[in-house]
């Protein structure tokens, strides 16, 4: 990490054997994030394991039992029940709690914050907690913030193509079996999805709500409203469930206040920070989620072009990994902010 502090931190990171919690581990390591003390805590069930962690191991210990006491810094990824228990306890024992879950993040004293778009927000933590984005919303604003301070966003149309990893393990699992099965020509039996999900457009994601759209939806509208810090701007989400393992993507299409041509937006975004414009008018010009975003941190961008039914409309295409900038990597860059803050 730039700017490390000559300290170390005990670093707590809850939900450590899930997928997200996997990935803040080994991006801990990447980034030589300067943990002095590591504790990984998971449910009774896994509590007695172990991780390896730059070499060493690590025994999983048990979150229900778990003193606080000492942890600098706590990177939660383990549901919102578990954050709204847990959270607030590691904070009143001293840490500061940078939480994954949707718990927080629509509390007026807690900052929503993205590293590349509203790092200031991060210093002002009444709570002693910090929330981290959906990871849908997370790569949209971080290609969306330089457009609309620039430009000013007054309406965003989206559709996102999210991956199954979004809804866990199990999710990816039951991908993979009804795969199997399918092309095996044999009966499946969805479980973690209400339908098949193998070859398949599931067009809901989370519970629906009254006004007829899904929370993953409003968290679109919601969180980028609060992240970018103007709740002037419309969204028009519809978020859609497909059969890739990781990385998601979305069609938008964005009408600005100021008029901005696809060159001025392309140049713009390739010198912002973490984007990456991926934007050539031939085959494979394009960024995917598995030619691009998989396994990588960045937020592409491409098949950027005027709207042909707006006269100040710009439609883009983004892909990130959504484990990864959509979750993990976002959470060590938030506790980056906080260490180098001290």
């Amino acid at each position: 990490m730039s700017n490390t502090p000559s300290r170390t931190f005990h670093v707590a990171v809850v939900g450590a054997t899930g997928a997200v919690g996997e990935t803040m581990l080994s991006i801990l390591a990447e980034r030589d994030f300067p943990v002095g003390t590591l504790s990984v805590l998971a449910s009774e069930r896994s509590a007695g394991g172990q991780i390896e962690y730059r070499g060493r191991t690590v025994v999983i210990q048990d979150l229900a039992s778990f003193d606080p006491a000492g942890v600098d810094i706590a990177l939660f990824s383990a549901g919102g029940a578990i954050s709204k228990e847990y959270a607030p306890r590691f904070a009143a024992a001293g840490a500061v709690v940078i939480d994954n879950s949707s718990a927080f993040r629509y509390e007026d004293d807690v900052p929503l914050v993205v590293s590349e778009v509203n790092p200031e927000a991060a210093s002002n933590r009444p709570r002693g907690i910090i929330a981290n984005p959906n990871c849908s919303t997370m790569q949209m604003v971080v290609a969306l913030a330089p457009l609309h301070r620039q430009y000013g966003i007054e309406r965003i149309n989206v559709a996102t193509y999210q991956s199954v990893s979004g809804g866990g393990r199990s999710a990816l699992e039951e991908l993979g079996k009804q795969t199997g099965q399918l092309l095996n020509f044999q009966q499946i039996d969805p479980q973690r999805f209400p339908v098949q999900i193998a070859f398949n457009l599931i067009p809901h994601i989370d519970e629906f709500l009254d006004n007829g759209f899904t929370k993953e939806e409003m968290k679109l509208v919601w969180e980028t409203r609060k992240i970018l810090g103007d709740d002037s701007i419309l969204v028009n989400p519809t978020a859609v469930r497909v059969p890739v393992f990781y990385g998601h993507s979305e069609a938008v299409a964005i009408e600005t206040r100021i008029k901005v041509t696809p060159e001025a937006a392309r140049e713009l975004l390739s010198r912002s920070p973490g984007v990456e414009v991926v934007d050539e008018r031939v085959a494979g010009g394009y960024p995917t989620p598995v030619t691009h975003a998989s396994g990588t941190d960045a937020v592409y961008v491409g098949r950027i072009r005027e709207d042909l039914s707006h006269p100040r409309g710009l439609n883009l295409w983004i892909v990130s990994d959504n484990i990864r900038k959509g979750a993990a990597l976002n959470a060590v860059q938030l506790a980056e902010l906080v260490a180098a803050g001290g």
